[in-house]
């Protein structure tokens, strides 16, 4: 395999001679030239020692001359510093989901409205796979490759520039000249299957988790701060869209796939213009077959009105294009044997049975291992150690137990029955409903693990640079026993600590020291109490308003509050009940931790819209869908997912759905985004 040479430190120089400059230029354009038949073409002209030999002499130059160095020289791959975290980028267009189709009478449809829409009776597609990796915006500008973001949330996504430079199958510089002055594309990177396997065989040999599939192994790849990590990650792009150019666009889908090859952009290489939706569901039935011999997961293909005129006659949905589809495979399913069921404990102590599997190949995937979700469900579908069982990647992704397949004569084993003790720390284990839990608490080290993931996370106190590795490194060395442990690290102790550097070490503790000043929401979060999500976090804020309200009241206080029940406050009183949760508390408000009060529906000031209602139908343009949330919550309204006779307020953005129809038959006042924003506006400024 062909690797990048990183620049050591510049030699003392003068000025290049015109034939140095000239046979720099020359193997720059060498380079790129075998880089695109190796990576894209796939038909190498030379040896990997020849092309060795050609960067080596490129690097040499550039050692030499370090002003002749050019962002689209393909020594500058790799070699940026670690970032501190991935920036936000804009999106010059929104980049929107395609809605999903999963059988043929439904294409059928879908063509039919196409034609009726358009008034025409004969539509020409473009069909292509659908790769099974992540989304990326792509910006050439001048032929030079300048930036790419991830998908995100369609409107701005993750700057994940340098990472993407490290692809090789991405050129830095445009093959033609006749390329745009500005061209934006869509691409998907993604892992070819032996790759992935032979990035998860040297994982495991080395003691790491093994990726679940290649779509996870390319996001975590590509969301690296480090770009040499994700060199070293085997990635590849193909690219199936122009988003945004100058000049005149193409006429068609096809004519912009072409265009894109001609420039030296990687394009599927399965594709197929079709004349009729005869040949989609040819194109369809043709992929599939063919779909366990091809290099890269695919899940389906994608269909797309080929004239780009007709394309925006039809317009877009808030979020999906009206113009194409994905249709897609129904899930593989394989059979296998259970060689065993362990149990798997949460961090909040719930027990979740796991089949080991005789590893089958799934899609690609090696799966060796299945949930099978509680004990209840393990009796319904009677899974045994040695069954004969049917597996599907649920969603083409999660591996589950689909049912058990009688064979003839077989002798089965004992039923399964959940054990009494905790499988790690041999804590009693009890049960609630359909799930059975530790009661070990902190000191059943699987829960401390996943109980500090999950205070650190981004949705309760944000802690940035303790990763799954980290705690787990913590936990085993004996450093933190509790929550509270993590504001009494060190500099000296995380040094010791497996990939920490001095900077890294610095970082961690920044990270720590912000996160001392907490909102009530948060923090509540981030104890992991049972039952205890987001919305029922902001929902006990809202009502009590401080952590000492919340700590002293009883299950009848408690579910006084809409929205709590008996499960939820029993989990409340249990969860402060138990002295040593009060502990950790207590202990985090002595080392500095300060949990912002929430102005509570009880004090006596009323917020502008308590006791208010609020609804969101549609995209928004000017907020997302969280920030104008958060605006009502704010104020002092809640919000709720349907509407009903005690909703105050609909706002409907661009393509409402059906809650439009019901705030008409309930009578609620229907806002637009403007209207809205105008409300908002008055009750802040009143």
């Amino acid at each position: 395999m062909r690797q990048d040479s990183l620049h050591n430190d510049p030699l003392p120089s003068s000025k290049a001679t015109p034939a140095e400059q000239e046979r720099l230029a020359q193997l720059k354009g060498q380079i790129r030239h075998h880089d695109y038949l190796y990576y894209i073409k796939d038909h190498p002209e030379i040896s990997d020692g020849e092309y060795d030999r050609l960067f080596r002499e490129l690097t040499n130059l550039e050692r030499a001359y370090p002003e002749l160095v050019t962002p689209d020289s393909p020594t500058q791959r790799v070699g940026a510093s670690p970032l501190n975290k991935l920036g936000k980028v804009q999106h010059e267009r929104p980049m929107l989901s395609l809605d999903s189709l999963v059988n043929s009478e439904e294409v059928l449809a879908f063509d039919q409205r196409m034609k009726r829409e358009l008034g025409v009776d004969h539509i020409e597609y473009t069909v292509e796979p659908k790769f099974d990796g992540l989304s990326v915006e792509i910006v050439y500008d001048h032929g030079t490759f300048v930036r790419s973001s991830t998908r995100g949330d369609g409107q701005a996504g993750e700057d994940i520039t340098m990472n993407l430079r490290t692809i090789r199958s991405l050129p830095l510089q445009l093959e033609t000249g006749s390329y745009p002055d500005h061209l934006v594309v869509r691409g998907e990177v993604y892992m070819r299957l032996s790759d992935f396997h032979a990035l998860n065989r040297r994982m495991t040999e080395r003691g790491d988790d093994a990726f679940a599939n290649p779509r996870n192994a390319a996001a975590g790849s590509l969301r690296q701060l480090d770009s040499h990590i994700t060199a070293s990650r085997p990635l590849v792009v193909t690219c199936y869209e122009v988003m945004a150019m100058s000049g005149a666009h193409p006429p068609s889908h096809w004519a912009e796939l072409e265009m894109l090859a001609m420039c030296g952009l990687p394009v599927p290489h399965l594709r197929r213009r079709c004349e009729t939706i005869d040949q989609v569901l040819a194109f369809h039935r043709e992929t599939e077959d063919q779909r366990d011999n091809l290099p890269y997961e695919i899940d389906g293909v994608v269909v797309k009105v080929d004239r780009r005129d007709w394309q925006a006659q039809l317009g877009m949905k808030s979020r999906s294009p009206r113009w194409a589809i994905a249709f897609k495979f129904p899930p593989r399913k394989e059979i296998t044997e259970v060689q065993d069921i362990v149990i798997s404990v949460g961090r909040t102590g719930a027990l979740t049975p796991l089949a080991l599997l005789k590893p089958v190949d799934v899609g690609g995937v090696t799966i060796s291992r299945a949930t099978l979700h509680n004990a209840d469900e393990v009796a319904r579908k009677d899974i045994r150690v040695g069954d004969t069982v049917r597996v599907e990647r649920a969603g083409d992704v999660i591996p589950a137990i689909t049912e058990r397949i009688p064979i003839l004569n077989e002798v089965r084993s004992a039923p399964f029955h959940m054990p009494l003790h905790c499988p790690i720390c041999n804590s009693t284990v009890a049960r609630e409903g359909a799930y059975f839990y530790c009661t070990g608490q902190a000191a059943c080290p699987a829960q401390l693990k996943g109980a500090i993931e999950h205070f650190v996370s981004k949705t309760a106190l944000n802690i940035d640079g303790l990763g799954k590795k980290t705690v787990a490194q913590l936990v085993d060395l004996g450093l933190v026993k509790d929550l509270s442990d993590l504001y009494r690290l060190r500099a000296e102790q995380l040094l010791e600590l497996e990939g920490f550097a001095e900077r890294s070490s610095t970082l961690l503790l920044d990270a720590l020291a912000q996160s001392k000043h907490v909102s009530l929401d948060r923090f509540l979060m981030g104890l992991g109490i049972r039952q205890v999500g987001q919305h029922i976090a902001k929902v006990l804020a809202k009502e009590f308003g401080s952590l000492d309200a919340i700590m002293s009241a009883n299950c009848v206080r408690l579910q006084e509050v809409r929205e709590i029940g008996p499960e939820i406050s029993e989990s409340l009183v249990s969860y402060f009940q138990e002295r040593s949760n009060r502990r950790v508390i207590d202990e985090l408000r002595t080392l500095g931790v300060s949990i912002i009060d929430t102005p509570s529906t009880q004090s006596s000031v009323a917020l502008p819209f308590s006791g208010k209602s609020f609804v969101f139908t549609g995209g928004l343009v000017r907020l997302t869908r969280d920030e104008a949330k958060a605006l009502v919550e704010r104020l002092g309204a809640s919000v709720s997912s349907s509407v009903s006779k005690k909703t105050s307020y609909i706002v409907a953005g661009t393509d409402p759905g059906s809650k439009l129809d019901q705030a008409k038959k309930f009578e609620v006042a229907v806002l637009n985004e403007e209207a809205f924003l105008d409300l908002i506006a008055q009750q802040q400024e009143g």
